[in-house]
């Protein structure tokens, strides 16, 4: 029996780019199905971010025209990682597999046939790696390459220069249903749900049409989130930090005494201010930083919902 493949597609104010994306999704999946790969009852599934344009209007219309696809519509906007949960867990009761990919063209949709193909070899997790970051400007190129090696030197688990481009089985989404946080980041979740994976590469292009929603603020954010969410490295560094500066001051304190006792010690408005600049400094940041983990503590004992389905296209027979 053929597999029955859902395609999850995030939407957040895309009415410029849907009308040209749409199609290519279209066809990628009625490829597959011609060929034998997929079964026909196979989907399309865009998820409407609490979008503010015609967004929901264009999927909507999308599904009247179209078999092939469907639509969910969030309550209001929760932001791409819970637009893009949502979609899953809606998608896993449905299907045998999906492929999540957003709507901007960048990812090369052909490159979800070879997907598939590792699906049907029995990988449960394939992962869309991108071959280089050439089209990129050298600005973000440099980064998300840092971005990358900063997630690894904090112990986080990801796939280098995989962002959500990926196919998951129906058990692989049931292992993720399993994670219950509030302050989700799946490039680094999927890879400890286990299962046996692999990675296939392809090309990133420019955006097809209209603006990017991921400005340096969100990129930054991001980063913050999945730095938060999957490792407690900054916590011991801060608390090493810590140490380090006992160490120093406690060294200090004894050169002090030692000059006062040697009748050399000058009173020295500059060195006191450099001192006190500095441990503000280091106390600031680590407070910072633990009031980070606290807040995420304080938003995971609320056990509010990570999104809500207010509308869904109408089911056709």
């Amino acid at each position: 029996m053929k597999p029955v493949l859902y395609f999850v597609i995030p939407c957040y104010n895309e009415q410029e780019v849907l009308p040209v994306t749409a199609p290519m999704f279209k066809t990628a999946l009625e490829g597959m199905i011609s060929d034998g790969m997929l079964s026909p009852d196979s989907k399309i599934m865009f998820v409407n971010d609490g979008s503010r344009d015609k967004t929901w209007s264009i999927i909507e219309q999308l599904s009247s025209e179209h078999t092939c696809f469907e639509g969910i519509s969030l309550s209001r906007n929760r932001g791409h990682q819970n637009a893009l949960l949502g979609g899953l867990m809606y998608a896993k009761e449905r299907a045998d597999v999906t492929i999540s990919i957003d709507c901007d063209g960048q990812d090369d949709i052909n490159a979800s046939r070879e997907m598939v193909a590792k699906y049907l070899e029995g990988f449960d997790v394939v992962y869309g790696v991108r071959d280089s970051r050439e089209s990129d400007t050298f600005f973000k190129r440099t980064t998300a390459r840092g971005f990358y090696k900063l997630m690894k030197g904090m112990g986080a688990q990801t796939v280098y220069d995989h962002a959500d481009y990926r196919l998951m089985s129906r058990r692989a989404l049931e292992a993720l249903s399993e994670f219950k946080e509030v302050n989700i980041f799946l490039r680094g979740m999927v890879p400890l749900v286990g299962f046996k994976s692999t990675s296939v590469y392809y090309n990133r292009t420019p955006r097809l049409a209209g603006k990017s929603h991921y400005p340096l603020k969100k990129m930054l954010s991001l980063a913050i989130d999945g730095i938060t969410s999957l490792s407690t490295k900054p916590i011991r560094l801060v608390t090493g930090l810590g140490f380090f500066v006992t160490l120093v001051s406690f060294a200090g304190i004894i050169w002090s005494i030692v000059q006062y006792f040697l009748d050399q010690s000058v009173a020295g408005w500059s060195s006191t201010v450099a001192i006190v600049c500095f441990l503000g400094g280091i106390q600031l940041l680590s407070l910072g930083i633990i009031g980070e983990y606290v807040g995420k503590i304080y938003l995971e004992t609320k056990n509010r919902p990570r999104y809500i389905i207010s509308e869904e296209t109408e089911k056709k027979d």
